[in-house]
């Protein structure tokens, strides 16, 4: 069926809309700060074949992996006879088949339309803890994935409208916070049901069958664009590498290495050469990899290009199994979502930069910064955990500075306010500041780091710190420096300052401090063609760089 153009886009735009409008529905109805105040959530509407066909501009690393997990899913669902009927609600949270961390429950939500299904509206969010040996259930040392929490295959939430408590009692028996878990479910289930109505209103007001083929011609087009501009860069082949730090007992670097061919408007990554899995939780599972890989190749297309099946389509990729980017069960995969993701899209832009030298930025501060904690609160006569990342400062540009304090690349969260934190929590904030000098000079420098330190109210509580750029730093780009490198204290009731790793978990006893400061991003362009105004207004503002 040919449907006008208009047409096409005005249910495209409609979907995107409706996919955003799932995330402000759960946003607002959730009980988590990591979700209301950070915003740790995805949506999407997949096609019944499990087609991304509109998305959110929410998490990168939950966005590219949504289309592996729901691909997965459905064959899991057909291997093993499950059929899903009207009401029904799938959740999962497996990371080889879900595509992320435990963290990430996804739901699944099918659209009936005719009495057959038409669509899937699905979520991703990042619930604050889901068991496993630590409060928020990241910790630096986990040596396998049972450590780090439940484990939920595809089962039904829901089952023709009801809920399931059965499923319900199992996972709440395993979290730290169950009011706090039920509370942010009943919200992804609500976000599912939003775009599950705003889909069945398209297909009234113009029919199953227009909208099909829309759905059709939206991700031809789409492929279309993608491929023009894929076609616009230099053939040829483009390597990088780089490292994760402080991995496992040997406190050994593991390696990424990434090779892009690019030819005729498609793309070929291939990690072969990355370091083997590791015991420690910096394993990336095959979803992660895939995000960070349209991430990158998203970032040099037209940002007007839509980002659907139709981009996935002109990109291809090889990750050899065993390794770090691919990891066998029961490798621990915590903060290959969340540190490994990051050094992949870093590994990506430095090998782009070689075929866009005037395009591609200097590093980030390349770490998503994560910090857990919890205890008990005997005010509020209740447990408590949270769960943050930090921001820090983004690589310099062509004809731009970085920016200071933001979460980048794979991470799109938002700060979680003091106010929250201090109202909910037995916390009190000593700072919350940019760190001067540790943008990388350059002709555009760096983006500043952050120094944000809290102390404990309460009685002991037990912290984990997952974080990357403490040993190595942030990359320059053509003859700019380094970023600052992060580093994180306790500053002890008595006076006394620990310097912590990157990555571990601790006890505080009330009174002491954790101080997190996060690295900077790294310089862009020689240091000595910088505009001597643009010194001046840094030194004004008390953001003079230093020399990385």
């Amino acid at each position: 069926m040919k449907v006008d153009p208009v047409t096409v886009e005005v249910i495209r735009n409609a979907l995107v809309f409706a996919a955003e409008e799932m995330g402000v529905a759960l946003r607002n109805s959730s009980y988590s700060h990591n979700i209301k105040e950070r915003m740790d959530h995805s949506c999407a509407i997949f096609d019944a074949e499990g087609k991304l066909i509109a998305q959110a501009e929410h998490i990168p690393v939950h966005l590219g992996s949504l289309p592996w997990g729901v691909r997965n899913t459905l064959d899991f669902l057909a291997r093993e006879g499950i059929a899903l009927e009207e009401g029904d609600v799938v959740m999962l949270n497996d990371p080889h088949l879900a595509g992320t961390h435990l963290n990430d429950i996804t739901l699944i939500t099918p659209v009936f339309a005719g009495g057959r299904i038409v669509a899937y509206a699905t979520n991703k969010a990042h619930h604050v803890d889901v068991g496993g040996r630590a409060p928020g259930s990241i910790t630096g040392d986990a040596s396998e994935l049972f450590q780090e929490g439940v484990v939920i295959p595809p089962v039904k939430l829901l089952q023709k409208g009801a809920l399931s408590r059965d499923v319900l009692a199992v996972l709440c028996s395993n979290v730290r916070a169950p009011d706090i878990t039920l509370g942010d479910l009943r919200a992804q289930i609500a976000a599912n049901q939003l775009g599950a109505r705003r889909v069945i209103e398209l297909a009234g007001r113009y029919g199953l069958a227009v909208l099909q083929a829309s759905w059709e011609e939206i991700l031809a087009h789409t492929e279309r664009l993608a491929r023009r501009d894929l076609a616009r860069l230099p053939d040829g082949v483009y390597s990088a590498e780089d490292c994760l730090e402080d991995i496992g007992v040997r406190d050994e670097p593991a390696w990424i290495r990434a090779s892009i061919t690019v030819a005729e408007g498609r793309v070929h990554v291939d990690f072969t050469g990355t370091s083997p899995q590791v015991e420690a939780p910096l394993n990336a599972v095959f979803g992660v990899t895939l995000s960070a890989v349209y991430f990158a190749i998203k970032c040099i297309l037209d940002p007007s290009i839509p980002m659907n099946e139709g981009v996935l389509r002109a990109v291809t990729v090889t990750a050899p199994e065993g390794t770090l980017v691919n990891p066998r069960r029961p490798a621990p995969v915590a903060g290959g979502n969340l540190e490994t993701s990051q050094r992949i899209a870093d590994v990506l832009f430095r090998a782009l930069a070689q075929a866009l030298p005037d395009r591609i930025p200097a590093a980030s501060n390349g770490s998503m910064n994560n910090v857990m904690a919890g205890g008990y609160d005997p005010v509020r006569k209740r447990s408590w955990v949270y769960y943050e990342t930090i921001g820090g400062g983004s690589g310099g540009r062509p004809g731009q500075d970085g920016v200071d304090g933001i979460h980048c690349n794979m991470t799109n969260t938002l700060n979680t306010p003091i106010e929250a934190m201090e109202q909910y929590y037995p916390v009190r904030f000593e700072r919350y500041e940019f760190r001067p000098g540790t943008g990388g000079r350059g002709r555009w420098r760096g983006g500043c780091g952050i120094e944000r330190s809290w102390t404990l109210l309460g009685p002991s509580a037990t912290v984990s710190i997952l974080t990357e750029r403490t040993k190595v730093p942030p990359w320059g780009l053509a003859g700019g420096e380094p970023g600052g490198l992060g580093e994180h204290w306790i500053r002890r009731k008595d006076g006394r300052w620990e310097r912590l790793p990157g990555k571990g978990t601790f006890t505080l006893s009330e009174g002491d401090t954790l101080v997190i400061r996060t690295p900077g991003g790294g310089g862009y362009g020689n240091p000595a063609e910088r505009d001597p105004a643009l010194v001046e207004r840094d030194r004004a503002n008390g953001l003079v760089p230093s020399s990385g």
